[in-house]
């Protein structure tokens, strides 16, 4: 009976899937033992979709389960396994893979009607011709078992890449602090000593005009800005990174418990996001990449030195 029931509809779903799909609701079958039983020998397809399935499905379950049929796609290529793209979108259909949908964000920030701001030095612009002109920044929230956890970023707005975060049960002006910090030190570490010229940006919120932040962003040479009106606009690429985020960890592998779970997730998240997720806004490479290939470009163009005899 099982064998009748893949004769009807390997067409469709592919005799690998199938079989896959029984063994997991009990009705335990390997594909060789159907071909046995038939005495058929697989297609050449059939065996190219049972590899390249095993392959989509490791892709997939890499990259935290949120990439759609494109970036697996991309993906796979780009690690030497030439596939086209209606392939891989056939093969998810029959293995029942999904990318993540993103839903909406709760903003959390306040803003402090008493503070003294910055002016807007972006106006909207989030778009620099080079890394460590423009960071942008925001804090979300985590509910866990024992309360609330706060997740503050840093992101460079060029490769979209957080240059620093960090997390804290409270949601007060030592989170972000801690965050600029992260981010300061990572150029640091990579060789940036100077940062004169680069604007931090965020919304209004009091943690962000807080007299301990904005000294420390003058002591970094760091120019801040605010967002004039205070709608999600004046910072959207920071709220970008708060929903990518929340969408492609905090929802689908809650429920959380503590803090020190939601800080180890978020450290294994922000080093796969840098240097392993795909952004199509870098053309498709993931931020530290596109870093590399901005400074190789200026290094090619710069004349080569020439010693005197």
């Amino acid at each position: 009976m099982i064998i009748s029931y893949i004769d009807q509809h390997k067409a469709e779903y592919g005799v690998g899937t199938i079989c896959r799909v029984l063994t997991e609701h009990g009705c335990k079958i390997a594909s060789s033992t159907y071909y046995d039983r038939t005495h058929q020998q697989p297609s050449a397809r059939a065996v190219r979709d049972e590899a390249l399935s095993a392959q989509v499905s490791a892709v997939h379950a890499e990259n935290y389960g949120v990439y759609g049929a494109r970036k697996v796609w991309l993906t796979l290529n780009r690690e030497g396994t030439a596939v086209a793209r209606c392939t891989v979108e056939r093969l998810m259909r029959r293995l029942g893979l999904v990318g993540a949908r993103r839903g909406k964000v709760k903003r959390t920030t306040i803003a402090d009607p008493q503070a003294k701001r910055a002016s807007d030095l972006v106006d909207r612009h989030f778009d620099p011709g080079s890394p460590d002109r423009l960071w942008v920044a925001d804090f979300t929230y985590v509910s866990t078992w024992s309360g609330w956890v706060y997740v503050a970023f840093v992101i460079d707005a060029y490769s979209r890449r957080i240059v620093g975060w960090r997390s804290a049960a409270t949601m007060t002006a030592q989170l972000v602090l801690d965050a600029i910090e992260h981010a300061i030190w990572t150029r640091q570490r990579e060789g940036v000593q100077d940062l004169s010229g680069l604007i931090h940006h965020n919304d209004r919120g009091s943690q962000y005009t807080s007299v301990a932040f904005t000294e420390r962003l003058a002591d970094a040479g760091i120019d801040a800005s605010v967002g004039r009106t205070g709608d999600s606009f004046d910072n959207a690429l920071a709220e970008t990174i708060n929903g990518l985020y929340k969408t492609e960890l905090i929802k689908p592998r809650g429920p959380w418990r503590t803090v020190e779970q939601v800080e180890v997730a978020t450290l294994e998240w922000v080093d796969w996001f840098n240097h392993r997720r795909l952004y199509e806004h870098n053309g498709d490479l993931p931020p530290v990449e596109l870093e590399q290939a901005h400074y190789a470009q200026i290094r090619a163009q710069q004349p080569a030195a020439f010693s005197n005899p």
